[in-house]
């Protein structure tokens, strides 16, 4: 499942999670991850706060290094669990991560290929919620870190060009996949119910 910023991800996640305990579901996000994997946690706040916030003192190459430490997380779950029947609901995946990659300025890279070989999905479920909404839900941009808008500051526009862009590479990485276009409902529970309906069909 993938989608832009505050696209209610996380939201939806936690709903399907309480209500289909037959499924596994992966993420990075910090409640999601297991006391030992903390140190994906740490990584992923020093590639935001560290990293992306000074991009005069780090290239984009070594940015995507760092990040390259919770797609191969995502994985490495993936594939650990692979035998224990349990059909896997991922967060984002490697798709998103790449797009902020290259959004970062960096350029097609050997780790892009090499992401590219993973275990593709059985179906990409495609949140489409409009940047005037996610804008709303990140306080209009109080809640915002440096890898979501453009520019030095949370403005609206540089917001906006930024969930533009990142749409379209997204969308460019999954175009061979099959992939179901979820638009945003207004309510949690109603996209919830949307995703849960797909991911029946698909996973039983």
């Amino acid at each position: 499942m993938v989608g832009p910023d505050h696209a209610g991800k996380s939201t939806v996640l936690a709903r399907l999670e309480r209500t289909s305990p037959a499924w596994r579901f992966l993420s990075v996000d910090d409640d999601r991850l297991s006391p030992e994997h903390a140190l994906i946690s740490r990584l992923r706040r020093a590639a935001v706060t560290e990293v992306a916030a000074h991009p005069d003192a780090w290239s984009p190459e070594f940015f995507t290094t760092l990040v390259q430490t919770a797609v191969v997380h995502l994985r490495d779950e993936l594939l650990r669990g692979a035998g224990s029947g349990r059909p896997a609901v991922i967060d984002s995946y490697y798709y998103k991560f790449l797009a902020k990659c290259r959004l970062a300025g960096a350029p097609d890279s050997p780790l892009f290929a090499w992401w590219r070989t993973f275990p593709r999905p059985q179906r990409v479920i495609y949140l489409d919620v409009p940047p005037e909404t996610t804008w709303r839900r990140s306080g209009e941009g109080a809640g915002l870190n440096p890898l979501e808008h453009y520019g030095p500051r949370p403005e609206w526009d540089g917001f906006r060009r930024y969930q533009r862009d990142l749409a379209k590479l997204i969308r460019d990485e999954i175009q061979d996949l099959p992939v179901t276009v979820i638009e945003d409902g207004g309510r949690a529970e109603h996209t919830a119910t949307a995703v849960r309906e797909v991911l029946t069909r698909e996973l039983g």
